[in-house]
């Protein structure tokens, strides 16, 4: 491999990659988080995006060290050596591991002149200047955005340390905003039509299962292949051609393309002097090719019969607000056609490990709350406890109940922000008290109540404390038990109110007997 002299940094060999033994934290390369791994209790990285992308790249690359991703071996032979690669105390191979990382046809040099890691070297030439660094680090303010709340901004821009430099760097390829970038010249021209796609899992929520250390996590999320490989499969470090911005896309291939060869954007990260930290970037769009459709195997998708063709298949968009309890009935329950919902492909192929692997495996979730286009939100992250005993193969009756129960909660908030912006309404507008019940007047489009969204944060501990109730003692009512946590929410929010404004005791009495009548069909109170 061709590297640069002055600056070198190794995503094998350097430390980048924030590990959890016991209650030691510390730095790792590549090569040393596959060495390790059974001795890795978990990835420790700060920054939740970025641990879900370095997830998929471990995915392939335990494949190609155990041989796993030979699209040659049957269902049966596939799990069998998985469940004997579960079995080995050693973790992996390290001949496996050390071959691996030592293939000349593999590029891991961060700033190798040919052929940087997930990066184009092309940039530099096909760009008229360098993005700036804020531009690379998520949460810094950059270009014309005012730095409200950082010390950051392009008069003195300050460098990162390619530790992590490297983790931001997953969060674009992965999570990256639409939007053309830095412009760019292709050959003798600069395409104007090239706005920039957003990356393949923008605004998504992740999950991945978790085992009882790193090298059992690994293993357990390697997606299996469904259907058949066309043509060779090459991840980005293993391709000897570089990219390619107006070649046509690639084969979905399994398990590389699908998982590390999906980016629209094009990076470059500038060196300082020795390589240990990044001083600049250059950040634009990737190819004038529309992507390939491809279903990422940790997402749960969503379907919309009456949608069009292109648009029908969707994956579950992230929410910062949403507790992990909420998505359990999209993990527990089997794929079925008639549901509107398909859990993610992952979990397909946990019943087949070995049974200790399986009793004690949990979830993690990986979310980034952003819109479509520019905006980020927030990123999280949670661990479930171990949930797969309660999957519908092995208890069907209580992944049910579990199903009945988020539906109910889900439903009840719902009609709870309808019910309290109604109630505004009422006692604003000063219409008296229902005499049967029932809320008057026509429902607003977008509701301007300021007792919607404390009742739905006071809501959700109340569901929450409810849900888990209902698991423990199936005889108790549903509906009733969230119209209760629905109905004391809303009168934790309104309790000033009530006793300052005239006619807002009545409007919210006529509120709660509606929270627990049966619920009607009403598409207002679907909304959120």
């Amino acid at each position: 491999m061709t590297s640069c002299v002055s600056a070198r940094f190794s995503a094998a060999d350097d430390p980048w990659i924030d590990v959890r033994y016991g209650t030691i934290y510390r730095q790792v390369g590549l090569r040393e988080l596959f060495l390790g791994a059974h001795a890795i209790d978990d990835l420790a990285m700060p920054v939740a995006p970025a641990a879900s992308g370095l997830l998929r790249i471990a995915a392939v690359i335990t494949a190609r060290i155990t041989a796993l991703d030979d699209p040659q071996l049957s269902a049966d032979q596939w799990n069998a050596r998985r469940r004997t690669l579960l079995s080995l105390p050693d973790g992996f191979n390290s001949t496996a591991v050390n071959a691996y990382f030592d293939n000349e046809a593999h590029c891991f040099e961060v700033f190798d002149p040919v052929r940087p890691w997930l990066q184009d070297p092309l940039l530099a030439s096909q760009c008229k200047a360098p993005s700036g660094i804020n531009k690379l680090v998520f949460g810094r303010p950059a270009g014309n955005n005012l730095a409200w709340m950082s010390p950051h901004h392009d008069l003195d821009p300050v460098p990162v340390p390619t530790a992590q430099a490297l983790q931001h760097l997953l969060i674009h390829h992965y999570y990256g905003a639409c939007g053309g970038g830095t412009p760019r010249t292709v050959g003798r021209r600069a395409p104007r039509h090239v706005g920039g796609r957003s990356g393949p899992l923008r605004s998504t929520v992740s999950f991945h299962p978790l085992g009882r250390t790193l090298y059992e996590t690994l293993l357990a999320q390697i997606p299996q292949l469904t259907g058949e490989q066309t043509g060779t499969d090459l991840c980005p470090w293993e391709d000897p051609a570089p990219p390619a911005p107006d070649a046509p896309p690639a084969p979905m291939t399994w398990p590389g393309r699908i998982l590390t060869g999906r980016s629209q954007h094009a990076l470059l990260l500038v060196p300082g002097h020795d390589g240990s930290y990044v001083r600049d970037v250059y950040l634009t769009w990737a190819t004038e090719r529309p992507p390939l459709p491809a279903t990422d195997p940790y997402l749960v998708i969503h379907t919309n019969g009456n949608a069009k063709p292109e648009l029908r298949r969707y994956p579950r968009r992230a929410d910062a607000d949403k507790a992990w309890w909420r998505e359990l009935e999209a993990l527990l329950l089997a794929p079925d056609e008639r549901r509107a919902f398909r859990r993610p492909q992952i979990f397909d192929t946990l019943n087949d490990l070995p049974e200790p692997v399986r009793a004690s495996l949990r979830v993690r979730v990986h979310g980034f709350d952003q819109d479509g286009k520019v905006n980020n939100r927030r990123w999280y992250t949670a661990i479930t406890p171990p949930i797969w005993a309660w999957a519908q193969e092995h208890d069907p009756e209580r992944a049910a109940r579990i199903a009945e129960c988020v539906a109910a909660a889900e439903h009840h908030a719902g009609r709870l922000t309808y019910l309290a912006g109604q109630a505004w309404k009422d006692t604003v507008n000063g219409p008296g008290c229902p005499q049967d019940g029932r809320t008057l007047g026509k429902p607003e489009k977008k509701s301007t109540s300021p007792w919607a969204a404390p009742a739905r944060a006071a809501y959700w501990p109340l569901a929450e404390r409810a849900f888990w109730r209902l698991l423990d003692q199936p005889d108790l009512s549903v509906r009733r038990a969230f119209a209760t946590a629905a109905e004391r929410a809303l009168r934790t929010a309104t309790t000033g109110d009530r006793v300052r404004l005239r006619h807002a005791a009545c409007a919210v009495a006529a509120a709660v007997a509606e929270l627990h009548r049966p619920p009607r069909t009403r598409p207002e109170e679907e909304r959120r």
